[in-house]
C-alpha cells in the first residue's frame, strides 16, 4: 500500500510539473506573436487621442541612460478603397526610426516603407481586398474624415484621400494580419489633416529591457499626469490576464488531481495503523508516548511524500528537457509542442506537495488515538 501510495504522489506531480511547463511554453508561444512587435514601453496622452511632441518632452526622453531608440508614431482608422472593393482598417504611421528588428521579424514579401504614398499591408487585408505587392492594376486610395463643422456639400469637403501604393506584407498575428496597414508618418499626418508634431504615441526601445518597469517610473515622474507611459505587459494586459485566469484554473485542476492521488496515501497510513495495533501497544507498553507514535506515521507520510514529490519532479524534468531538446511530442508536423522549464514551476509544485502532503500525513496520524493503542 506503501509503494502504491508513493507511486501516487509520484505521478500527481509530475503531472502537475509538466502540465504547468506546457502552460508556460504555450503562454511564451502565444505572447511571442503580439509582443515581439510592441516597443518596451510607450507614451500615450490620458486626455486626449494626440499630443504635440515639443522640446521639453523629447529632452526627458533622451536623457534616458537606457535608451536604445524611439518611434513616433500616429495611429487611427481610415477607409481604404480599392477599384473593386473598401473596408475601414486601422493605420499605423510610423517613422523612419520604426526598430529595424521589428520590420525583418515581420516582414515576409517586398520591402518595408521608403518613400512617401506608400503602405505595408497585413496579409489577411491584402487577401481580403484582393490587392499585390507593386499591384498597380488596383488603385489604393486611403480616405480619413476631414476635421471641422462645416456643412457637408460633397465627398471632397467630408473626406481627405491619399492615393497610395502597397510595397510590402506583413505577418504578425490573424487580428492583426486582417486589420492593419503601416504608413509614413508624414503621409498619416496629412491625411488627418495633423501638423509635423502632433502624434498619437511615443514607442521607445530600451537597452536593457529588464529594467523597463523602473525606466517607466522615472518617466511618469518627469511627464506627470498628462501622459501614461505603459509596458509591454500593459499594452497587452488583457491577454496577460486571460492567460494568468486560465493557468490557476489549469494549476488547481491539476492539483486536485495530485489531492485525490494524495488520498491512497492516507488510506495506506490507516490500513497500516491497524494492521499494527499490537505493534503500537508493546511500544505504549514500552514507555512510547501517544504523540510519539502518531509521528511515526505522521513522519512516514512525509517521508513518502517527499521521495514521491522529488521523483516525480525529476521525471518531469527529464521529460520536459527531453521535450526541449529533442521535439518528443509534435503539434504539428513542423511545430513541437512548446514548454518552458522555469525556477517558479519547480517552486509552485514542491510547495504545493508539501502543503497537501502535510495535510494528508496530519489526517491519517490522528486515527492513532489513545483509545486505540489502549484497545490494541
Amino acid at each position: 500500500m506503501s509503494k502504491l501510495a508513493g507511486l501516487g504522489v509520484v505521478v500527481g506531480a509530475a503531472a502537475l510539473f509538466i502540465v504547468l511547463c506546457g502552460f508556460n511554453g504555450l503562454r511564451d508561444y502565444s505572447l511571442a506573436f503580439s509582443s515581439f512587435v510592441d516597443p518596451d514601453l510607450k507614451i500615450v496622452p490620458v486626455k486626449t487621442k494626440t499630443f504635440i511632441i515639443n522640446d521639453s518632452l523629447l529632452k526627458d526622453i533622451l536623457q534616458l541612460d537606457n535608451l536604445l531608440s524611439y518611434s513616433k508614431t500616429v495611429e487611427e482608422n481610415v477607409f481604404l478603397s480599392t477599384n473593386e472593393t473598401g473596408d475601414v482598417i486601422s493605420a499605423k504611421g510610423v517613422s523612419e526610426f520604426f526598430p529595424s528588428k521589428t520590420i525583418d521579424s515581420i516582414l515576409f514579401d517586398g520591402e518595408w516603407i521608403y518613400s512617401s504614398n506608400q503602405i505595408v499591408s497585413g496579409w489577411g487585408v491584402a487577401n481580403k481586398l484582393s490587392y499585390g505587392v507593386y499591384d498597380y492594376s488596383k488603385g489604393i486610395t486611403l480616405y480619413a474624415p476631414k476635421p471641422g463643422k462645416k456643412q457637408i456639400l460633397s465627398i471632397n469637403d467630408s473626406f481627405s484621400k491619399l492615393n497610395v501604393v502597397n510595397v510590402g506584407l506583413f505577418e504578425i498575428n490573424e487580428a492583426l494580419d486582417f486589420s492593419l496597414i503601416y504608413t509614413g508618418l508624414k503621409d498619416l499626418q496629412k491625411l488627418l489633416g495633423y501638423n509635423e508634431n502632433q502624434i498619437s504615441s511615443l514607442e521607445i526601445i530600451l537597452k536593457d529591457a529588464v529594467r523597463s518597469e523602473e525606466t517607466a517610473g522615472l518617466l511618469r515622474s518627469k511627464l506627470g499626469s498628462d501622459f501614461r507611459v505603459k509596458t509591454k505587459e500593459q499594452l497587452n494586459d488583457t491577454l496577460y490576464k486571460m492567460l494568468n485566469t486560465e493557468e490557476i484554473a489549469v494549476y488547481l485542476v491539476f492539483t486536485l488531481v495530485l489531492i485525490i492521488a494524495l488520498f491512497n496515501l492516507i488510506s495506506s497510513i490507516i490500513i497500516m495503523v491497524l494492521e499494527k495495533r499490537n505493534n503500537l501497544k508493546t511500544l505504549y507498553n514500552s514507555g512510547a508516548t501517544h504523540g510519539e507514535i502518531k509521528k511515526i506515521f505522521f513522519y512516514q507520510g512525509l517521508i513518502i511524500t517527499l521521495l514521491g514529490g522529488a521523483t516525480g519532479l525529476f521525471l518531469g524534468f527529464l521529460l520536459m528537457l527531453m521535450q526541449q531538446k529533442f521535439s518528443v511530442f509534435m503539434i504539428t508536423s513542423s511545430l513541437a509542442y512548446p514548454v518552458s522549464i522555469e525556477l517558479s514551476t519547480f517552486l509552485i509544485v514542491s510547495v504545493t506537495i508539501l502543503a497537501l502532503g502535510g495535510v494528508a500525513s496530519k489526517i491519517s496520524s490522528s486515527v492513532v488515538t489513545k483509545e486505540l493503542v489502549g484497545k490494541a
